[in-house]
């Protein structure tokens, strides 16, 4: 066991765990920030992406020893009411069906918006292609990153 100091949605928290622990498990099981989900376990579909220096990432293939001093946003990290572009617009656009990859696809989302603030369709589409949607909500994920762009741009 390694002791570590992660700069998780903005706070230090201390953690104890083996350094090739996964970071999902750190998140999940010794900070209690469940909103990160585990779907393959090998990176394939997404539902397990964060943001780690501002770049969205599979945490189940992140060990914890390799994250050093960058910042670590979870979905519970993008507005701690809820409310951040990306959710208002998730929730007005109605896209989660059963809602198990949601928190992967809004972090997916949100990364986009903040590096292309106004994104093309094949722009959406790329930057999303890695996380699946067995519901196949693929279109309203789609109308839901322009609607976030717009509510982004508005304020």
């Amino acid at each position: 066991m390694s002791s570590y100091t992660l700069k998780v949605n903005g706070q230090a928290m201390n953690v104890e765990a083996a350094p090739d622990t996964p970071l999902l498990w750190v998140l999940r099981d010794h900070l209690n920030l469940v909103g990160t989900k585990f779907g393959c376990g090998m990176g394939l579909c997404g539902a397990c992406t964060v943001h780690v220096g501002g770049e969205a990432v599979r945490s189940c293939q992140l060990p914890v020893s390799t994250l050093g001093a960058r910042p670590i946003t979870t979905v519970e990290g993008l507005d701690p009411e809820g409310a951040s572009a990306v959710q208002d617009a998730w929730d007005e656009v109605d896209v989660p069906q059963c809602g198990y990859c949601q928190a992967g696809q809004m972090m997916s989302a949100s990364a986009l918006l903040a590096k292309t603030p106004k994104p093309s369709d094949a722009e959406i589409d790329g930057a999303m292609a890695g996380n699946l949607c067995r519901c196949g909500t693929y279109s309203r994920i789609r109308a839901a990153v322009h609607l976030a762009a717009a509510k982004t741009a508005s304020v």
